[in-house]
């Protein structure tokens, strides 16, 4: 590097000029310095760094090459390597682009089905809900949950699990309810006890299945009993099912919920 006695006589920028020039940080610029990728010809009598027009130019380089994604090694190699494979090395960058470009589409509709999951809850068109969960089902009803239950965290659990389900996973959870709802019918026309073993477990199964919407604990499986036997429409359901069901099914979960130590008299959403 020659040394200059005067900075008046520099034929040359100084950092600041050049990074406002470039659109780069001066801590960028020290940087290619202290690596030897871009270093300034000249310095003053005063040890101020100056650059040429030379260096302005290998920097402009330096500046495009990286602004579409090469690194600092790969771009010494293209700037100082006469043997080097520039429109190789543009080509594996432009492929390792496409890439990130797919993912980041890919990213993007994940974070669409999100959003329309937490407006919408189920991601199905309305002959799609009907055909999975039958005639009797009504396409406003999620719209419905959507406005009393959307500030909850249940809600939110619900609506990550939906942003991921198409029409055979949502097939799949209608299945496994149609099966409890039969299962439940079943053990009521056999007589079976609330507190018995196998009452028990078709609680413990109701739990299971329910948890697919969102983690339901012990407490929370108590108000939706009592919720099953005085709402209209879920009394309506199971009644459909058998005369009484909606009674029977909250007796059932209570008296489980008693044998976890729960009064089900006094049990929250919780």
């Amino acid at each position: 590097m020659r040394s200059m006695p005067d900075p008046a006589d520099a034929d040359g920028l100084t950092v600041g000029q050049v990074a406002t020039r470039l659109g780069v940080t001066v801590r960028a610029l020290h940087h290619w310095d202290e690596i030897g990728l871009a270093r300034p010809s000249l310095r003053t009598a005063a040890g101020y760094r100056l650059y040429t027009a030379g260096d302005l130019d290998r920097l402009h380089r330096i500046v495009v090459y990286r602004e579409i994604g090469l690194g600092l090694d790969r771009i010494r190699a293209v700037l100082d390597d006469s043997a080097a494979d520039v429109p190789g090395a543009l080509r594996a960058q432009r492929a390792l682009v496409a890439e990130r470009i797919d993912r980041l589409q890919r990213l993007s509709a994940g974070l669409d089905r999100m959003i329309d999951a937490h407006e919408r809850g189920l991601l199905l068109t309305d002959e799609q809900q009907a055909a999975i969960f039958g005639p009797q089902w009504n396409p406003d009803w999620p719209a419905e949950a959507r406005r009393r239950y959307g500030d909850t965290a249940q809600w939110l659990r619900y609506a990550e699990r939906s942003a991921s389900r198409g029409p055979e996973e949502w097939q799949a959870i209608a299945d496994a309810n149609a099966d409890l709802d039969r299962a439940l019918g079943d053990a009521m026309d056999a007589g079976v006890t609330p507190g018995s073993p196998e009452a028990n477990r078709l609680v413990e199964r109701h739990r299971e299945v329910f948890a697919s919407y969102f983690p339901l604990t012990r407490q929370m499986q108590v108000c939706l009993g009592r919720r099953f036997e005085a709402d209209p429409g879920f009394a309506a359901h199971y009644d459909g099912i058998r005369a009484g069901l909606a009674t029977w099914f909250r007796r059932v979960i209570d008296a489980s919920a008693r044998a976890h130590g729960i009064d089900p008299d006094t049990a929250t959403w919780q």
